[in-house]
């Protein structure tokens, strides 16, 4: 008999695990055959049982796991005296873990329990059998996770795979993704498209949205198996994911992100969400549905995302600072290929000057070039001029109808909002009439819930009227005329008059423009 008096003096730790959440949700048979190892640890004589199941929901293949420590921890202190799973897995899927507990178990004399028998660590023979079931163990994970991975890949393949549906789409059947039918929808999201192609920065996009008040629609995470339409103000990370998902372009993408594993405090680590180059995603389809932009249009967006990124060194354009350098971010170093980098100086730190910082990363390198910025700025703004002076009239009347365009669109936005609110309201109105009256408890909370429709009615009301009487009023002749006169006669701000140079010394240089 494996089990002597000395185990049975010492307790029975039960040790129930899970692998994930869903797990937990909906397999319930398998955590009740768990937990009924306790019973069977008291018809084989102890008395003293205990549960461990603070690992419920958590990955047996090698990440912290408070409760596989807890139990080391008592074996080690001598206080086991018997170990019960289900199966071999629940204790653990890695080698590492697995054969440090027979280890432990060996040194104190702990013998493991699970539903096919009683295994002694100390004898060759259990240890053996002990160490091939966990070897199969770790097996069967790495074959379930390849089988998963790969059938997960080849669903992807064939533009069929959904974790979650974007906002501004709907699923349709199983395998298929349409725009939302809400128009409200629909133009918020593209006006977030139509206005980074104007202001060509996420940040702008964010801040102006932000400034006319705009709200965009969100779907909340936290309530699972519903696709509700939610609205409020953008925050950037809603402005950034919308301009750089794919699926808005008609894509369908799969393995844009990865996972890589760091060692922490001497355990493995899994850390998840890293952004992967689109060379390494694992399927991307174009045109795969309807997009809100073109494929062409989404990749000069990110372009141009990638161009304003700040810390990534001096090949990338980065982004349009303040300042009054007309050429600023714009600028190669003829030597090294650099960015340019502008400088202020003077009296009222108006003064600029290019300059190549190549010597900040190879200290003790002659630098390459370093020039006032007045007169090439002057230079290539009086170019910009001659080029665009033909087409001044027609860019005058294009500024025109774009300020008409975007002051109609908040008020646009309203308006679907307000025919939002308005449908609420007599959505709580037809709930309202449909209860019996006399049914206090059910009439007395859509009362409220029909005030609160009308209360967002009026507010949205005052708000659509706030803006109409702050709408700048339409243009008149000579306001248009004189508008149209700016076209034909701009020069770039900034550009101040000097008499040249009396005498000039030292070599001269060239600067190359390219349209």
């Amino acid at each position: 008999m494996k089990i002597t008096p000395d185990h049975l003096a010492r307790g029975a730790f039960i040790y129930i695990r899970q692998s994930t959440v869903d797990q937990l949700a909906n397999n319930h048979e398998s955590r009740r055959r768990q937990y009924g190892l306790a019973d069977r640890a008291r018809a084989l004589g102890w008395t003293d049982v205990t549960v461990i199941d603070d690992d419920l929901g958590r990955s047996g293949s090698g990440v912290s796991r408070p409760g596989f420590e807890r139990l080391l921890a008592a074996i080690c202190e001598g206080r086991v005296g018997a170990v019960f799973a289900i199966e071999a897995s629940r204790l653990a899927r890695n080698g590492r873990d697995w054969h440090t507990l027979i280890e432990f178990c060996g040194l104190v004399g702990t013998v493991i329990v699970d539903e096919d028998g009683t295994y002694e660590p100390r004898h060759p023979n259990d240890r053996l059998l002990l160490g091939m079931k966990g070897t199969m163990s770790e097996l069967e994970l790495s074959l379930l996770r390849a089988r998963s991975m790969e059938a997960l890949k080849q669903k992807a393949k064939r533009g069929e795979l959904f974790f979650t549906v974007a906002v501004g789409y709907v699923k349709v059947g199983h395998d298929k993704i349409e725009m939302d039918p809400d128009l409200r929808v629909r133009e918020a999201i593209g006006l977030v498209f139509t206005r980074f192609a104007e202001l060509q920065s996420i940040r702008q996009v964010f801040l102006s949205l932000r400034g006319d008040q705009i709200a965009l629609p969100y779907i909340d995470p936290k309530v699972s198996g519903q696709h509700q339409v939610l609205w409020k103000l953008p925050v950037y990370t809603t402005v950034s994911n919308l301009l750089t998902n794919p699926v808005y372009a008609g894509a369908h993408a799969f393995g844009r992100t990865g996972s890589r594993m760091i060692i922490e405090n001497g355990r493995k680590r899994i850390v998840r969400g890293r952004r992967k180059d689109r060379s390494d995603w694992a399927v991307l389809l174009v045109d795969h549905h309807e997009g809100y932009l073109s494929w062409a249009d989404f990749e000069r967006n990110q372009r141009l995302i990638a161009d304003n990124a700040n810390g990534k060194g001096m090949m990338v354009r980065g982004p349009v600072r303040k300042g009054e350098a007309l050429l600023a971010g714009l600028l190669r170093c003829g030597h090294c290929g650099r960015r340019l980098l502008v400088s202020y100086n003077g009296t009222k730190g108006d003064v600029g000057r290019y300059n190549c910082d190549a010597t900040r990363s190879n200290p003790g390198a002659a630098p390459c070039i370093s020039f006032g910025a007045l007169r090439v700025d002057e230079a290539v703004g009086a170019e910009i001029v001659r080029l665009l002076q033909p087409l001044g009239v027609e860019a005058a009347i294009q500024a025109i109808t774009q300020c008409e365009h975007q002051s109609g669109e908040k008020q646009r936005q309203i308006e679907l909002a307000l025919e939002q609110a308005r449908y609420e309201v007599t959505r709580a109105r037809r709930q309202y009439d449909a209860v019996d009256p006399d049914n206090r408890l059910v009439a007395g909370e859509l009362e409220r819930r029909w005030n609160a429709a009308l209360a967002a009615v009026r507010a949205v009301e005052e708000e659509l009227a706030a803006l109409l009487r702050r709408r700048p009023a339409t243009l008149s002749a000579e306001e248009r005329k004189r508008l149209l006169q700016m076209g034909l006669t701009w020069r770039p701000l900034g550009t101040i008059q000097r008499p040249p140079p009396s005498r000039v010394s030292g070599s001269s240089g060239s600067c190359c423009v390219r349209w």
